[in-house]
């Protein structure tokens, strides 16, 4: 029984070894695609001669850094090398004659392995962007698979049922068989893409539902490359929205944000309607004067305010920090949140219609996520 034992423990730690490499995969997949398409829209990708020879869609290495730095995707000529560093390496993008295998900040040419087809799909990259192109269709058109569906007496917000979905792969000519669609399904469970909605179950035709555990359209930022990324999806969420605050030491950064800790007077407070049963008697809260997991006290319902947020393609441009209740740490100036007024320091009361003071942010995050692309927020307002 020990050996047994043993086996087993080798067995676990093999898998999640695994999943924390696909999942690094699928970030930089992700990551470079996104900025693919970013360089193509701002014209950075495009024909270009040297030599009397074209080479068709690519980019020059200099100006490259030069774009980063304009749009603070870096702190630093060295930071931004070593970030397209990470994409070379995963033969992402290349040099145009296979010259040069270290990126240089140099008038070269390079281009996307994904412009010029010879990027090397093994079976992972080929899983991610199969997962991708379905939640893309998914997103894009009218269905109603993803919608708030019940399971072991629990609600789960834009969840499928498997069943539906393989019809709906069918439907689509993603695959030709109830088989192939259901290992598909599976497939995209061991990659990390969906998931069982309360993690008992592996994918199989039947009732039970599943959610999209990879949000493709979070915009990344590309300093995220250089971090390791934690093993576990509740450990690396740090808000699936659209922003990522850089390091402290990196001197600029593209949004507003305040550190968890820094001490704030506040003073704010709701009605009883806006709270759960659990708010007392009294009716009305406010909170500790810090951004920490004090409870809310009484105080004023007037700072309680309702916000109606829908995302845009790359998320809807805030972050969420602590616990207790939580608080927005980042907004996007020019992003859907801000545009909904929503402000640094708020803490959240409820998302969606659901209290959540009694929760952290991972749990809020994971909510947002897998709810609705229009979010309806309640925030209690610093005083």
């Amino acid at each position: 029984m020990v050996l047994e034992g043993r086996e087993m423990d080798c067995i676990g730690n093999t898998m999640q070894k695994k999943a924390a490499e696909l999942e690094r995969l699928a970030e930089v997949l992700v990551t470079g695609e996104q900025l693919r398409l970013r360089l193509h829209e701002g014209k950075l990708i495009k024909d270009r001669r040297h030599h009397l020879r074209t080479y068709p869609n690519c980019f020059v290495a200099k100006e490259l850094i030069d774009w980063l730095l304009e749009h603070k995707e870096a702190s630093d000529r060295d930071t931004a090398i070593k970030i397209i560093q990470k994409l070379l390496d995963q033969s992402i993008i290349h040099h145009v004659c296979d010259e040069h295998r270290e990126f240089k900040d140099l008038k070269l040419f390079y281009r996307f392995r994904k412009d010029d087809g010879t990027f090397p799909l093994d079976s992972e990259a080929k899983v991610f962007m199969r997962g991708q192109r379905i939640y893309e269709k998914l997103m894009n058109t009218e269905n109603d698979l993803l919608q708030t569906r019940e399971e072991e007496n629990d609600s789960f917000e834009r969840a499928l049922v498997a069943t539906e979905f393989i019809d709906w792969l069918l439907q689509e000519g993603e695959m030709a068989t109830r088989e192939e669609a259901e290992q598909l399904g599976r497939r995209l469970l061991e990659h990390g893409i969906i998931q069982h909605v309360t993690h008992k179950h592996h994918f199989v035709s039947g009732p039970l539902l599943y959610q999209f555990r990879m949000n493709f359209r979070r915009r990344r930022r590309l300093i995220e490359l250089l971090h390791e990324r934690s093993r576990s999806i509740p450990e690396s969420h740090d808000s699936p929205f659209c922003l990522r605050k850089q390091n402290s030491d990196g001197g600029n950064t593209s949004f507003l944000s305040v550190s968890p800790t820094k001490e704030i007077k506040v003073v704010v407070g709701v009605r009883r309607s806006s709270m759960s049963s659990s708010c007392g008697s009294s009716g009305y809260y406010s909170s500790s004067p810090t951004l920490s997991s004090s409870p809310p006290v009484l105080c004023n319902p007037k700072s309680v305010l309702k916000r109606q947020i829908v995302g845009d393609a790359v998320g809807w441009g805030f972050v969420v920090r602590g616990s207790k209740p939580c608080h927005i740490q980042a907004v996007d100036p020019g992003g859907p949140a801000a545009a909904a007024g929503m402000k640094v320091c708020h803490f959240v009361v409820s998302v969606n219609g659901r209290n959540v003071l009694s929760q952290d942010y991972r749990s809020v995050s994971s909510l947002i996520l897998t709810g609705p692309r229009t979010i309806v927020m309640e925030v209690m307002e610093e005083a």
